[in-house]
């Protein structure tokens, strides 16, 4: 691992989020999530002005149409917002917004650093002279099912800073590619990992178990970037890093099942951010709860 990436909060957002008129109804900060934030909310009418932040933010409408007008340095716009529409601002950006009546919307935060990441891979420029574009209004299919499968996972109160980094680096990748001033390298065919690898990856994985991996910490390991590693991982093995992940942290399980160990130290033994987490994935992949899989196998 390289170093302990920040959780990233609330505090680290614009402050949309801690309007009083605004009901937060689900956000990852209790998730530990490092690359991403998202929330689910239900917003009212409200005008104000807020200060820069380091990251990229996108807001996706789940209801409308309303009205929305954002002045950003100096230019003001007004748009009628329709359901899947999208609000996108860049890092570093100051801006006003009004908003005309209440709203449903899903809030997601790319760091900075992962868009960045997908510059470099993506781009034959400069990446420093890349600009993601602000948009008020405009879909993209790809952007709003990836903030959406974020929303889902906050409301249901799950899903790991592996997961978080993948749907960042898939929003990174799609910002740059649709929502910049550069434009990209064609993509290379996809193939597949090589042995060598393959073999480097499942070997970081085993060592790595009980810690927190991230998909960048996959790429590394097979010398890919993280926008391309997920899709060349899946061609040869039929199946994502993090499923793959999660399997051998259920065999692991398994073995630690066989002794005297508690289930919660199992748990964190084999990277699970807690019990529940544990026989959550342990169902859905063995077919039965831990203590009744070590109640079988002591029978």
């Amino acid at each position: 691992m390289h170093g302990s990436p920040r959780p990233f909060t609330v505090e680290q957002t614009h402050g949309i989020l801690r309007r009083p008129e605004h009901r937060i109804e689900a956000c990852s900060d209790p998730l530990g999530w490092t690359s991403l934030y998202a929330s689910a909310q239900h917003e009212q009418a409200y005008e104000g002005g807020f200060g820069s932040v380091e990251d990229h933010l996108i807001i996706v409408h789940l209801d409308g149409p309303v009205t929305v007008s954002r002045d950003l340095d100096g230019e003001r716009v007004w748009r009628l917002v329709q359901p899947g529409g999208l609000f996108i601002l860049p890092a570093g950006r100051k801006f006003s917004v009004r908003l005309g009546g209440p709203l449903a919307s899903l809030h997601a935060y790319v760091r900075g650093s992962v868009v960045r990441e997908a510059a470099i891979e993506l781009t034959a420029g400069d990446p420093d002279r890349l600009e993601i574009l602000p948009r008020l209004g405009e879909h993209d299919d790809c952007i709003e099912s990836v903030v959406r499968i974020a929303g889902e996972m906050v409301r249901e109160g799950r899903g790991g800073d592996w997961i978080a980094d993948s749907l960042a680096h898939v929003l990174a990748a799609q910002l740059v590619r649709r929502h910049s001033t550069v434009a990209c390298r064609p993509e290379p065919p996809v193939r597949g990992l090589t042995s060598s690898q393959l073999a480097r990856v499942v070997a970081y994985m085993h060592e790595h178990l009980e810690e927190s991996v991230g998909l960048s910490d996959m790429a590394r390991a097979a010398a890919l970037s993280p926008v391309h590693f997920a899709r060349q991982f899946k061609l040869s093995t039929g199946t994502t890093p993090h499923r793959h992940l999660l399997s051998l942290r259920v065999n692991r399980a398994k073995r630690l099942l066989a002794g005297e160990l508690s289930i919660a130290e199992i748990a964190c033994r084999c990277g699970f951010s807690h019990q529940e987490h544990l026989t959550r994935v342990f169902g859905r992949i063995a077919g039965a709860t831990p203590s009744a899989y070590r109640r079988q196998i002591l029978a």
